[in-house]
């Protein structure tokens, strides 16, 4: 089994040349509207534990990395206003080089007959729309796929095991069946490849930074994960 990390909104940088565009949007940029706060965090403090990892720093307000090309919101409300020539310019020098790195390593290692898990390090406010998110930690996967279903209750369990007092909830705060990056995934690749969005609460969030013991308890899951698989 190879284990791929990666992480579509871990940053809120905007390249200079698009600056005007973010002249009224300084303060959406530097919320969770800009990016996953602590994901990028989370995902460094695992990353060692891949076998391939990618991540990205651009803010999901010049263009959703975790968003197909059809999706209505690809390009947020000060995106969408850009010429289609600076559109397809940012899906060239940007979305597609992120999106088909992950894809072509995930065909090499499937061509070769290895089973692989897609792990996308993602964070949620704790609080949308007044509504309060009710959980710690959400593990999102497709239920039809019986390996996915497998990966997600045996990481739910491995967490659970490092600390049996965090709320974890299936497909919670999002479906794992929306559209997303590991969505496309699954179609390009219907066997041998398991994608599972981890989402973590931001509330445990201080200056951009999860918690030690938090990332040391999703940490150790992982490790135990790889450690069955490789004792199958």
């Amino acid at each position: 089994m190879k284990l791929v990390f990666t992480c579509e909104h871990g940053g809120n940088d905007i390249p200079e040349k698009y600056f005007d565009i973010f002249n009224h949007g300084f303060e959406a940029l530097n919320s969770h509207k800009g990016l996953d706060y602590g994901s990028l965090d989370l995902f460094n403090y695992c990353e060692d534990l891949s076998d391939f990892s990618v991540k990205n720093s651009m803010s999901r307000l010049l263009i959703e990395f975790n968003r197909s090309l059809h999706h209505p919101k690809l390009f947020s409300k000060y995106s969408a206003s850009l010429s289609e020539k600076a559109k397809q310019l940012i899906l060239k020098d940007y979305y597609k080089p992120y999106r088909n790195k992950v894809s072509k390593k995930i065909s090499q290692y499937i061509e070769k007959g290895e089973e692989v898990v897609h792990l996308s390090f993602h964070s949620f406010t704790p609080v949308l729309n007044g509504v309060i998110r009710n959980t710690d930690i959400g593990i999102l996967y497709d239920p039809s796929r019986i390996s996915e279903k497998k990966y997600s209750h045996v990481l739910k369990e491995f967490l659970q095991l490092e600390d049996p007092d965090l709320h974890i909830r299936y497909n919670y705060p999002y479906l794992g069946k929306a559209d997303g990056f590991t969505t496309a995934l699954r179609r390009e690749f219907p066997t041998l490849y398991n994608g599972i969005e981890l989402e973590v609460n931001q509330k445990f969030c201080l200056n951009n930074k999860f918690p030690e013991p938090l990332k040391k308890t999703i940490f150790n899951a992982l490790i135990n994960i790889k450690k069955k698989s490789h004792n199958k």
